[in-house]
């Protein structure tokens, strides 16, 4: 492989990067997606298992109406249009985390599509609004987890043996995929990492997901490829799969960017293929040559029958979603004067909103409120290892305090 010579700036003075993401969000539903089976994080192996979500014979799927809830309000605070009649198909490939040979998925007739996401970041010229279009949101169910033993990396590569956990298989997820996001230029990581620091915002505001990247909750992958500064030609895209922390996501767009751009001067070909990156040695590598949708020979599953979202059953969602990040945001800079800094902070954690308003239910010193709860508050919360919701201090206590 052709060896990167150049920095970032000088590779991208020649080319575009080309950018779209999907994001999939396990969603905080007590059970399965089509079984009754417990969605608790950290069990025992293959202790959250039924014949459904095993894809025993004769075993038949019931659908979670909370989960087709989720993905609805998820829909909405993406500005999608939402299906009034969709259906599930079945997604086939043959990987040991996947016990039934296929995944439960929507393929051309998703819940949720034609959205989109304005975000926010600091260029050369200032700070400019990216529009991120959302092609999709479709619901679907998690696989299980391998788990390779022995070996220097903890891979399959080198390792004695593999293990399989099927806890995670047939947990509820929506899967929020982009369209290539236009006019990006040399900023489309950033223009990613603030995409998925921002849809991670909002689903946790939402209550959809506990949005936690270090446990899988919320994954990103990365299509990317490049194309000559001026050209409408789209090039070969490479995926990088499972990007697990804010962080990585521009990393690893950055080092794939660069990559790519290493190829194509040093004339060689860019292969279609999934890869993983590698955030040790901040480098991706090679997992497989990329399928397409005719590989997944999809077709509508004969166990789960079409439904219909009624207007009824759309508008009682609508009517409970709560204040969203951005909006809040706005308003606690413009109306309560907070800095930008407290207010995103605070907008940032649905507990941390939660909290804040309720002390200035009792206090009219905003700015007091949110310096105690990101200071002194959080600071505390940190060195003791706890969740606030497990602060046994009232927040009219704090309000009394500033009073």
């Amino acid at each position: 492989m052709a060896e990167a010579t150049m920095n970032y700036d000088e590779a991208i003075s020649k080319f575009d990067p080309v950018l779209g993401l999907e994001v999939h969000v396990e969603l905080g539903t007590n059970t399965k997606m089509f079984c009754g089976c417990s969605t608790v994080f950290g069990a025992p192996p293959n202790t959250h298992v039924c014949p459904v979500c095993l894809g025993l014979p004769g075993a038949l799927p019931t659908l979670n109406k909370i989960g087709v809830e989720s993905a609805i309000r998820i829909g909405l605070a993406l500005n999608c249009e939402i299906a009034q009649w969709c259906r599930f198909a079945r997604k086939n490939y043959f990987y040991p985390d996947m016990p039934k040979n296929f995944q439960t998925s929507q393929y051309d007739e998703p819940i949720a599509f034609e959205g989109y996401l304005d975000v926010e970041i600091d260029t050369d010229e200032g700070r400019k609004t990216f529009r991120v279009p959302i092609e999709r949101a479709h619901m679907e169910e998690d696989t299980g987890k391998n788990s390779h033993v022995g070996g220097a990396t903890g891979r399959i590569h080198g390792a004695d043996y593999s293990l399989v956990d099927y806890n995670r298989a047939g947990i509820p997820l929506v899967e929020i995929v982009t369209r290539i996001i236009p006019g990006t230029g040399k900023y489309a990581p950033q223009v990613a990492r603030a995409y998925v620091t921002q849809l991670r915002d909002i689903l946790r505001s939402l209550g959809v997901s506990d949005v936690k990247m270090e446990q899988g909750s919320l994954r990103c992958d990365a299509n990317v490829s490049i194309r000559l500064k001026g050209d409408t030609t789209l090039g070969t895209r490479v995926e990088v799969k499972n990007l697990n922390s804010i962080r990585n996501v521009k990393r690893a767009i950055d080092v794939e960017v660069l990559r790519l751009i290493t190829l194509v001067e040093s004339n060689t070909p860019i292969i279609q293929e999934t890869r993983s990156y590698n955030a040790d040695d901040n480098t991706t590598f090679s997992l497989r040559t990329k399928e397409e949708a005719d590989d997944y020979r999809y077709f509508a599953d004969p166990d789960l029958t079409p439904f219909t979202i009624t207007d009824n059953f759309l508008t009682e969602i609508k009517s409970a979603l709560p204040e969203l990040p951005e909006a809040l945001e706005k308003k606690y800079t413009a109306v309560l004067n907070l800095s930008a800094y407290d207010a995103a902070t605070i907008c940032s954690d649905k507990d941390l909103v939660n909290y804040f308003e309720e002390i200035i239910k009792h206090s009219s010193n905003t700015k007091a409120a949110a310096n105690w709860l990101l200071g002194p508050i959080k600071a505390y919360l940190n060195d003791a290892q706890l969740a606030l919701h497990q602060f046994n201090i009232l927040p009219k206590t704090i309000a009394d305090l500033i009073l």
